[in-house]
């Protein structure tokens, strides 16, 4: 029976002792190669790589700088739509109710002129009506004590349109223009806190005498109509 295969009795010693040699050999020589200094090819190579490197670092700066500029633009535009929605919502929403008091108070006194107006109007014209031409001798006293309660009236009706509107006893148009802003009744304060406590006196008698008068003259006229 043969003998089992023994890779070892076809190898060559004095060959393997031979090669072994020659590759340390070649390892040797190839060492001072690799440790050379790079040539000028090589340099220039290296440089032209490193230009490429800085061009292209260069380039993703500017494009970082320019993405920068654009993001601190949009961020001042932000701040700035923010401050100025909030600016404007605060002066439109203060203007609105400053406007709105002014056109109540406007729209009050408005009211108010235009009641004194048609107080006046009804006085004027109840005054223009009276004419004693056409007075009879038996009516004469009624028709007296008409014609006064009816002046008497008026009077009244004048008095307090000069309490409320300034503009009746003179004023300048700038204060009357203030004082219709600040309304009849803030006007009618003023006036009566500036007067003294005498003429308050005879403010307050003026008022309320012609009405005293108007209930005797009735009185009168009644008793001399039942005799």
């Amino acid at each position: 029976m043969p003998s089992d295969f023994d890779q070892s009795e076809f190898v060559d010693s004095d060959v393997l002792t031979t090669a072994r040699p020659i590759g340390r050999a070649t390892t040797m020589s190839d060492s001072p190669s690799a440790s050379r200094p790079p040539s000028r090819e090589e340099l220039d190579a290296r440089v032209s790589d490193a230009q490429q490197q800085l061009a292209e670092l260069k380039r993703k700066q500017d494009e970082l700088e320019r993405e920068r500029a654009g993001l601190e633009e949009a961020r001042r535009r932000r701040v700035e739509l923010q401050t100025g929605r909030e600016e404007m919502l605060h002066h439109l929403a203060r203007g609105l109710v400053l406007l709105e008091e002014a056109e109540l108070k406007s729209r009050r006194d408005s009211e108010q002129m235009a009641k004194s107006l048609v107080g006046l109007r009804e006085s004027l014209a109840k005054v223009q009506a009276v004419n004693e031409e056409s007075w009879s001798a038996e009516a004469y006293n009624v028709e007296l004590t008409r014609a006064l309660t009816a002046i008497e009236n008026a009077r009244m009706e004048w008095n307090g349109a000069r309490l409320k509107w300034p503009l009746l006893d003179g004023a300048l148009p700038s204060a009357t223009g203030a004082a219709t802003g600040a309304g009849p009744g803030k006007i009618q304060g003023h006036f009566l806190g500036a007067q003294s406590f005498g003429e308050l006196c005879r403010i307050g008698f003026a008022l309320t005498w012609p009405v005293a008068l108007a209930v005797l003259l009735g009185t009168v006229v009644t008793v001399l109509l039942r005799r």
